[in-house]
């Protein structure tokens, strides 16, 4: 089971709960930051993710890798929307998703970590990057990408972009994450895999 764990009250829009109804917060957290355990790679934040498939498919990233994922609120669709949990497979309980109130209640879980944030108009590549474990790498929604006042963040350390063919809009949310959280753990030398 990942760390699931009520952090703040909130009302279960799927079970009806009222705020401070802790038994039907349907979200997961972590309600004490300082108990994750250690991280080994960065952590994978989307920021207001809108497509549940996608979130979906993060989970199973999640799972496979080892990263832990985070997700900024306001979400596009509810946690227990069928085709979040078709593209999760059987793989929710393998992995370490926390759900934040906003971008700085996320960051505030994560003192001191390096903010990297993808995005197509950055000029320095993700292959340029020496990771660290417990670095954000940070997505904006499928159809948007970051906003300007995310990208414009005091927290942010760089602006990071993966390479495309010209002429193309952006890689799909979850592909692109993959491709980031991979090369992280690449360069760690895959640790606590087999």
């Amino acid at each position: 089971m990942p760390d699931v764990v009520p952090s703040r009250p909130a009302a279960s829009p799927s079970s009806g709960g009222e705020p401070g109804d802790l038994a039907g917060d349907w979200r997961p957290h972590v309600a004490n930051p300082a108990a994750r355990p250690a991280p080994t790679l960065p952590h994978v934040m989307f920021f207001e993710p809108r497509i549940p498939g996608n979130t979906g498919n993060a989970i199973r990233l999640a799972a496979v890798t080892g990263a832990r994922l985070h997700l900024v609120e306001p979400l596009g669709f509810d946690m227990d929307e069928p085709k979040l949990r078709r593209a999760g497979l059987d793989y929710h309980d393998l992995a370490a998703v926390e759900v934040h109130a906003d971008l700085d209640a996320a960051l505030a879980t994560l003192p001191g970590e390096r903010v990297f944030a993808f995005t197509t108009s950055a000029t320095t590549s993700f292959t340029d990057v020496v990771y660290r474990p417990g670095d954000v790498l940070l997505f904006g929604p499928e159809p948007t990408g970051l906003p300007e006042d995310v990208l414009a963040h005091p927290r942010l350390t760089d602006r990071l972009k993966i390479p495309m063919q010209p002429g193309r809009r952006s890689l799909n949310l979850t592909n692109a994450a993959s491709i980031a959280v991979y090369e992280a753990w690449r360069q760690a030398g895959f640790p606590g895999g087999s």
